[in-house]
């Protein structure tokens, strides 16, 4: 059984937090990845027997007089439309509703449910399983299935032929009972019982209601199917919507085809042109022509001026490169199918030990962009603890409020202080030493060397018509309009608890997403130097770094008009903290690409012509 979870209120609870039947000896808790921890699953045992292609009914328990806070707990669970997430042999219950004629698929079945027009609540207390199996046969070797402790096989001897079955299926159909207590008290776990019809009628159902004795049953039935072993999450992760998605990247093409027009009119008809021309003319003609010098030549002495808060330009590129490393490896490990459905909270567990790992190249981009900046590596320690501080930081500052939130809740969903001192343990045994070496790396590589000198005194940057940096903040449209789509099928995956599985798109996406990235900040760059601009840094960082802040209004509209069952403060609040930390992270990441392009791009422009 794992955490009971709801759209409504993203709080995840336990199982057993519900008076529900319990196992022979209790429950006892599965052990755990570090991704299952964070995203508050709590996997304990089931009292559920299935025996291997037996079908029976079995009756569980019935329930001590249900007491007020019991009947009040009941209630609120089901009116926050709680699901119970069950799993066998790994494969989530999943459940079949038709919605305006639509057969829709569902993982988990409910708590209870409210009648229209009722205002009694009925408890979810008979389920009808489905087991789909696949018989199996091979030489010397039975499969039954992949249990939490890995795969069950059986070896025979001389190789004689060997057949089993693979659970392949696992479907459930909730329905509410209402049965005699007296009669049913008579009885013990795992008796024998009749068969029900599901669904019942109202006054045949089970009420929740104070000093009600609830009696839970089970039917199991088990049916060959011919579905293999290796598609048995193909119903899961049935991709709908394909067409959206090949939408999106046909978009995302389009954007850069256009974007990619106007850098070859910058390089070959633009730059190329003007420095030709330059070099085609003898002394004399240069020293007469640099004194009619217009546009991005004028800022030969200025464009490598010392940017302000260089520090912390270099912490937001170093981090940045640390999160679109750990992105890129992680999506194209997923993508070629390396992380499986199947292993719940891998995916983010291989996140956070990438990023720990990578912290070698934040301190090497860091203290490298540093000491070309400063023209030495002076000080180059406390910019790789600014490094390896800057993003943990932040993350820890929000993940902690949000912890306080959950535990006010009595949430599954909070982090242990146990799993508190876990995290800094990892951050300060292999984050910080990695970036320290990634820094001493970074001291010992050659300072990238600057094309042109830079005058003593400042040149004046002409007054505009309007502010430069609303231009920066328009160009974030254009890779938000790569993204926006993909954003869409993450955030319900996310919140509405939906499979999201289509990794080689969002590989696509991601591949296309840097390219706009990089491209947008580069036309950028070079408008504000074509208009004497000099101060580029800030600016080039941001071109492609303000996608994140439609990235978090979009969160906001998503908030509002496709989560409208979201209720309460406390569930609107997690929701914003989480969207804040995933835009903040965005930010630094496609800053980071913007900022690198442009900056290879000034210092090929610059280092291809001569002027003293």
């Amino acid at each position: 059984m794992n955490s009971l979870t709801s759209i409504e209120t993203e709080l995840p609870f336990s199982y057993y937090s519900l008076p529900y039947c319990k196992p022979i000896g209790g429950p006892k808790k599965s052990a755990e990845n570090l991704g299952e921890l964070l995203m508050g699953d709590q996997i304990y045992n089931s009292p559920y027997r299935f025996r291997m292609n037996v079908s029976e009914s079995l009756f569980l328990c019935t329930t001590s007089p249900l007491s007020e806070y019991e009947v009040k707990l009941l209630k609120q669970r089901t009116r926050d439309l709680y699901q119970v997430n069950m799993n066998l042999d790994n494969l989530p219950a999943m459940r079949y509703a038709v919605q305006n004629g639509v057969k829709i698929l569902w993982t988990g079945y409910p708590v209870g449910y409210t009648p229209p027009n009722s205002n009694d609540d009925y408890i979810i207390n008979h389920l009808k399983f489905k087991v789909l199996i696949h018989e199996y046969e091979g030489a010397g070797v039975q499969i039954i299935g992949t249990a939490e402790e890995g795969l069950d096989v059986i070896t025979e001897a001389d190789n004689k032929k060997a057949s089993g079955y693979e659970i392949v299926g696992f479907e459930v159909v909730p329905c509410s009972v209402k049965r005699d207590p007296e009669k049913m008290a008579k009885l013990h776990m795992y008796d024998t019982i009749e068969p029900v019809n599901c669904p019942q009628e109202l006054e045949n159902s089970q009420v929740i209601r104070e000093k009600e004795r609830v009696t839970f049953t089970y039917e199991v039935e088990f049916v060959k199917s011919d579905i293999r072993w290796p598609s048995r999450w193909d119903v899961y992760l049935k991709m709908e919507g394909a067409r959206v998605h090949w939408f999106s990247i046909l978009n995302s093409l389009m954007v850069i085809f256009f974007l990619a027009g106007i850098v070859f009119v910058i390089f070959l008809r633009t730059v190329r042109r003007d420095l030709t021309r330059y070099e085609e003319l003898d002394k004399e003609a240069q020293a007469q022509m640099n004194e009619e010098l217009s546009g991005w030549k004028l800022v030969v002495g200025d464009v490598f001026r010392e940017p302000s808060h260089p520090r912390l330009l270099c912490v937001m590129v170093g981090d940045g490169v640390q999160i679109t490393g750990m992105a890129v490896v992680t999506i194209v490990f997923a993508a070629l199918g390396f992380i499986s459905p199947a292993s719940r909270g891998m995916l983010l567990t291989g996140m956070i030990m990438l990023y720990l790992f990578l912290g070698i190249a934040a301190g090497y981009v860091g203290v490298r962009l540093w000491a070309t900046i400063k023209g030495s590596s002076e000080g180059w320690r406390s910019i790789t603890w600014s490094i390896a501080c800057f993003f943990p930081g932040i993350a820890f500052a929000i993940l902690t409020i949000l912890n306080f939130i959950l535990w006010g809740s009595k949430s599954t969903g909070a982090i242990p202080i146990s799993l508190y001192f876990k995290l800094l343990t990892l951050w300060f045994c292999i984050s910080v030493p990695l970036t320290l070496l990634g820094g001493h790396f970074g001291t010992k590589a050659e300072a990238i060397q600057y094309p042109v000198r830079t005058n003593q005194i400042p040149r004046e940057i002409p007054a505009r018509k309007y502010p430069s940096w609303l231009l920066v903040l328009g160009a974030g449209t254009l890779p938000f309009g790569t993204l926006f789509i993909e954003l869409f099928f993450i955030l319900s995956s996310i919140w509405l608890g939906r499979f999201y599985y289509v990794f080689g798109f969002l590989l696509i996406v991601l591949l296309l997403l840097i390219i706009v990235c990089a491209e947008v900040s580069l036309v950028l760059t070079y408008m504000h130097l074509c208009v004497e601009d000099w101060a580029w840094w800030w600016k080039a960082f941001y071109a492609s770094g303000s996608v994140s802040l439609y990235v978090f209004l979009y969160s906001i509209n998503y908030l509002v008009f496709d989560l409208q069952s979201l209720s309460g403060p406390v569930s609107a609040m997690l929701y914003l903290g989480y969207s804040l930390l995933m835009s903040i992270a965005i930010m630094l990441s496609t800053g980071t690409i913007g900022f690198l392009t442009s900056f290879y791009f000034v210092h090929y422009l610059f280092s291809s012509i001569k002027i003293d």
